[in-house]
């Protein structure tokens, strides 16, 4: 369990940092748009869409990384109080809402990502790039981060068993 919980931490990670360079690309779009259009007078049909895709896949694909790292929003009025052992408890019920609610992600967003593979779909626009590919990364955060909930329930199981945390 313990090298399981490792290798997804691992994966999220890893992963998480390759994927967060796709804010240079993004910063480079925005740039060139910018450039073109203010400093040249001569905007592009095609920044404004690249970027909402580069974007879309940055913050769909880091979801595992974020909830790895511990970096979604708790609210913890009550729950900080709590002990660990107490607080893992309570994961464990919070952790089948979230299991549901990824779960739910994953399986609509291939529906949709295979449908729009299917038919190759293309923005309805002048530029009309391919957007199934974008879809495509639904399905993958939804996956990235319901594996990340699965090491982070594994963990709160241990704790509520044993009283001690799982080794990192």
């Amino acid at each position: 369990m313990k090298g399981f919980c490792r290798l997804i931490d691992r994966i999220n990670e890893q992963g998480g940092k390759l994927i967060s360079f796709l804010i240079l690309f993004l910063v480079g779009v925005v740039l060139f748009e910018i450039s073109a259009r203010y400093l040249f007078n001569r905007p592009t049909i095609w920044a404004h869409e690249i970027s909402q895709m580069i974007y879309g896949a940055y913050v769909i694909l880091l979801g595992g990384y974020v909830l790895q790292r511990g970096g979604h929003v708790n609210v913890e009025i009550l729950y900080g109080k709590f002990r660990p052992r107490t607080r893992a408890i309570i994961d464990l019920f919070t952790w089948l809402l979230f299991f549901f609610f990824c779960g739910l992600i994953l399986v609509k967003g291939w529906e949709m990502a295979w449908d729009s593979f299917k038919v190759r779909e293309t923005e309805p626009t002048s530029f009309a790039p391919p957007i199934y590919p974008i879809k495509m990364m639904i399905p993958l955060g939804a996956l990235l981060i319901l594996l990340q909930g699965l090491a982070r329930f594994l963990r709160s199981l241990a704790l509520a068993i044993s009283g001690k945390e799982m080794e990192s």
